[in-house]
């Protein structure tokens, strides 16, 4: 075969049907087609999966067992592959450390920078700092409290690989006989470390153990002088019993997490280069890990580089001031002694009951009983010898529960503690994450904390000609830098992720940013010839922000790469190269290609659903009439994340739309004000913090609220869309009253895998058996005992209309409603399954496999099978996820079905033909990031498409045909080809 194509022979991966294809390289492919009809079987479990196979068995035995090994396709022969490259929409990261600027490497190049160039100010002064002589390091140790002990180090190793067998023996023909290793003492004259020279190591040089005495500075100032020779200009002064109350401003006490465990000593560094003869501040030598939060050397110290800190939170501790003294304090039981006895003496003290409602004390007394009382309390304790009085101050309920958080060795006390805990932003650090000296390094006049703080928009115009400001030295050394950091910072640019600042957790980021970081990683490295795989890199994105998109992938194209996109979107399909239309239906009616080729051939095609939407013949209609409404819930004051202190109407028995360009607030007003402030309001949900708003009006207006998101339905195989929806139980029940399992006495739970009794023993109920290989990866093969069916033999003699239990579970939803036509619980529940566009998921499917957008389809399936009772708020973020237009119109009207019933339905979107369907639309922006968080238009499409500073009006307007304005696409080219009528 020629080498112009990958070629696929024989797929049936999943619902594949012996599929042949060929797709030419160095192209733009998509993979389109309904929702279940085989799109990332073919993308993703065939070509990706079997590209990434080769190249892993292409290594050594040894690394592939630390790799780990893939299953090869159910594929006949796949050629022509380049090395693959998956480029998905799982979450880069969910470490807390972990941030944009982290995961992109751009926080690397930032601290190089900041090392390199950067210029120290006194953060008491904000001087300039300058060099430091030996007396003024040895007066600043003098003004440690006298007699203090201390240790004089040399820092002659600081985090170097090596075994330092050679340094020993130097150090030991000098004279010295102390160092410390990692924190560990040695006497060399006695004792090698045997140190493994494959991992960092710290090494000070003990040059003097001394006690800080005025009588002693000769001795100090020689050892001090000593000891800045040996280390090139650096000391290390280690205090082991370190004085409460330092006098200076130390910014390196190694304690906590990161300083090690046990480790909590004093460390001072000083450096003849960095000094303020005007300050009492203590500066250490400036190097990248004083930039790192993942350091000890640059972490803030409150926090350990986390930026917030967990705190006894008031309004958790008292969350009903209505209720008497003995009962306010959520995590004080009164019925115990030990409370009892406390509380009773502090109301003796104040001369009140224990049965005073809390909100009658005035408020000075209340905080004393919170955080500790002025004056001495006479605590009494009943016991066999009498009463016993003690007098002291009360701590206070908040110190108390802090102190007995960090003192307790009970992890279930430490828990409890927690329920009344808050995560805080650090106050030292105020949520920069980094130590005070680090956070004074200034390059042209901007700390890194600063620009970490910035937008990728923000920060990119920031470096842009900051050359200009620098030195000439430091225009040489920062050269190639900035050119770095201004590459990656434009492209991600380019895939439209401006909006984010760089000291964003990477755990906060959507599947499709995480996605697109990855994508800006990729074109950076300017690689040729490679596979990219990509998943619907679309979603989460505005019209607005996808033509750039676009741009970035046709670049990675034109550089020599092949692309396979399974993508719905049409504006894609329209600049792709190559389009494979999956389908004809879903499920075990798909698997096949219906058309491939350019976007007119997909437009001619008369068996393609696709084709009929991206002809016209098939359209998704717009609403003849919108609904109105007398009333609203009223969000006031909204300033959480770059939210501008917006009031915001909700009406309630609409349909509503919060739209905008990515980064404009849309999650933020509907999670974390919207959702989380109803929910602390409706329900006393107190794990939840609502974002910073000063309220939320009408809520009587509503019954309840309902979150339906994306969130797996189930963490385990065993649970699956059968059992989350109740539709297994009703189905259990009929296979309990066939006449077999009558017979037998077998009831409901008889047939369910989950319990001992009838299932599969052997498998335990999963169908399947792993096999641990060495080298290779593990293997899961059908159980021997049940050839995957999951139940024992008996239970499958059981058949209700000539299909076992186990023929059901295989069933697709679709298939399974037929079957059960005649059971109206089943028949409705299962027919919802279709209506929200699942009609080709098999019943048993587990639930770990569902993508994002299945699982909330499932959820909101679920919601509609209880009882309608109207009143309920719906909210959903990006419910069209990985649909096709076709299934998006079944979701709009399962929508609108709700809407209809009286509830009120709230959706986060960017999709068009959904946003035109609502009543009301809120358009936030009209930029991201800080460039956002204002209203721009409000009401219903009509009137939001007037708006010409609203983006999102500015693209509804082709799509609505009451609007006499052309949209940014309005001359966008039409099908050449004659389209045929249905």
């Amino acid at each position: 075969m020629s080498k112009d194509f990958i070629e696929v022979r024989g797929a049936e991966e999943h619902n594949l049907e012996d599929l042949d294809v060929r797709i030419p390289r160095e192209t733009f492919t998509v993979v389109t087609g309904l929702s279940g009809s085989g799109k990332s079987s073919l993308a993703f479990e065939t070509i990706y999966a079997e590209g990434q196979r080769r190249y892993i068995e292409s290594l050594s035995a040894y690394a592939r067992n630390f790799l780990g090994q893939m299953d090869k396709p159910q594929v006949e022969s796949v050629e022509g592959l380049s090395p693959a490259i998956s480029i998905d929409q799982k979450n880069a990261a969910n470490n807390p450390r972990s941030t944009v600027g982290t995961v992109t490497e751009l926080h690397d190049y930032l601290r190089l920078l900041y090392a390199r160039v950067g210029t120290q100010y006194d953060p008491v002064t904000g001087e300039e700092v300058g060099e430091q002589s030996a007396g003024e390091m040895v007066n600043q140790l003098l003004e440690l409290p006298e007699g203090t002990r201390a240790k004089i180090a040399a820092p002659v190793a600081r985090d170097q690989k090596g075994a330092f067998e050679e340094l020993f023996e130097d150090l030991v023909s000098e004279g010295y006989a102390r160092v410390e290793v990692d924190g560990e003492a040695y006497d060399l004259t006695l004792d090698t470390p045997d140190l493994d020279k494959n991992y960092d190591h710290t090494i000070d040089v003990i040059v003097d153990r001394v006690k800080i005495r005025a009588a002693d500075r000769s001795r100090l100032a020689d050892s001090v002088e000593t000891a800045l020779e040996k280390a090139d200009g650096v000391l290390k002064v280690i205090v082991p019993d370190p004085p409460a109350d330092v006098p200076f401003a130390s910014n390196t006490r190694s304690t906590g997490a990161l300083g090690g465990e046990g480790d909590d000593r004093l460390v001072l560094e000083f450096s003849e280069e960095l000094g303020n003869p005007n300050s009492d501040f203590q500066f250490s030598e400036i190097e990248t890990r004083s930039f790192s939060f993942n350091s000890p050397y640059g972490a803030c110290p409150e926090c350990e580089g986390l930026g917030q800190t967990k705190e006894v939170d008031e309004n958790l501790v008292v969350r009903d001031p209505s209720k008497p003294i003995k009962h306010v304090f959520e995590a004080w039981s009164y019925n115990r002694s030990y409370y009892r006895t406390r509380l009773d003496a502090v109301a003796k003290h104040f001369g009140v009951s224990v049965e005073t409602p809390f909100e009658e004390l005035s408020e000075d007394v209340q905080q004393q009983f919170l955080y500790g009382t002025h004056r001495e309390v006479v605590f009494e304790r009943q016991t066999r010898n009498g009463t016993r009085r003690k007098t002291k101050r009360f701590e206070g309920v908040i110190p108390n529960l802090e102190r007995r958080h960090v003192e307790t060795d009970s992890d279930s006390t430490r828990e409890h503690i927690e329920d009344y805990m808050a995560v805080t932003t650090c106050p030292v650090c105020e949520g920069t994450r980094l130590k005070e000296q680090s956070r004074h390094v200034l390059v042209a006049g901007t700390s890194i904390t600063e620009v970490n703080q910035m937008s990728i928009g923000d920060a990119l115009a920031h470096f842009e000609g900051l050359e200009s400001e620098l030195s000439e030295r430091d225009k040489t050394i920062a050269e190639e830098i900035l050119k770095e950091i201004r590459a990656r910072l434009g492209f991600m640019e380019e895939v439209g992720l401006e909006y984010l600042t760089l000291d964003r957790e990477a755990a906060t980021l959507s599947g499709g940013e995480s996605q697109r970081i990855r994508l800006a990683t990729q074109v950076g490295s300017g690689l040729v010839g490679v596979l990219y795989v990509l998943d619907e890199p679309s979603i989460g994105l505005h019209q607005r922000d996808n033509d750039r998109l676009l741009d970035t992938l046709e670049g990675l194209r034109d550089l020599g790469n092949t692309l396979l996109v399974v993508e719905h979107d049409e504006e894609t399909m329209r600049r792709a190269d190559n389009i494979i239309d999956m389908g004809p239906g879903p499920g075990k009616r798909g698997g096949e290609i219906v058309v491939q080729g350019d976007f007119d051939d997909v437009c001619d095609a008369d068996r393609s659903v696709t084709g009929d939407y991206l002809s016209g013949r098939r359209t998704i209609p717009v609403p003849d009439e919108r609904r109105d409404s007398d009333t609203a819930l009223q969000i006031r004051g909204a300033r959480q994340h770059n939210l501008k202190d917006l009031d915001v109407a909700i009406p309630i028995g609409q349909f509503t739309a919060i739209t905008g360009v990515s980064g404009s607030g849309k999650s933020t007003l509907m999670h974390e004000i919207l959702y989380k402030g109803l929910a602390r309001e409706m329900n006393d949900n107190t794990s939840v913090d609502p974002g910073d708003h000063d309220a939320i009006e009408g809520i009587d207006e509503i019954e309840t609220v309902r979150l339906i998101d994306q969130s797996p339905i189930g963490r385990t195989p065993r649970s699956n869309p059968a059992t989350y929806t109740d539709v297994f139980d009703y189905i259990r029940d009929l296979f309990a009253e066939t006449k077999l399992a009558k017979q037998r006495g077998y009831e409901k739970g008889r047939f369910s895998f989950n319990v001992k009794g009838g299932r599969c023993e052997a498998c335990g109920g999963q169908g399947t058996v792993k096999i641990e290989m060495n080298f290779l990866s593990d293997v899961y093969v059908p159980c021997e005992e049940c050839n995957g069916a999951r139940y024992n033999d008996e239970t499958l003699d059981v058949e209700y209309k000539g299909k076992t239990i186990a023929d059901v579970l295989d069933m697709e939803v679709s298939e399974a409603l037929s079957f059960f036509e005649a059971n109206s619980q089943l028949r409705r529940r299962l027919k919802l399954l279709e209506d929200v566009g699942l009609g080709y998921m098999t019943l048993g499917q587990p639930s770990t496999t569902l993508s994002g957008g299945e699982a909330q389809r499932v959820k909101l399936a679920e919601e509609l099978g209880k009882r309608q009772t109207g009143d309920t708020l719906y909210l959903l973020d990006e419910p069209t996820t990985g649909l096709h237009k076709e299934d998006e119109r079944k979701l709009i009207e399962v929508l609108q079905r709700l809407t209809d019933n009286g509830n009120t339905v709230v959706v986060v979107e960017h999709e068009l033909d959904l946003v035109k369907n609502a009543d009301n639309i809120i358009d936030l922006g009209p930029e991201g990031g800080e460039g956002g968080g204002e209203i721009v238009a409000n009401g219903t499409p009509e009137s939001v498409a007037t708006v010409e500073a609203s983006h999102t009006g500015r693209y509804l307007r082709d799509l609505l045909p009451d609007v006499d304005a052309e949209g940014p696409r309005a001359d966008r080219r039409t099908p050449t080809k004659p389209a045929n009528d249905d």
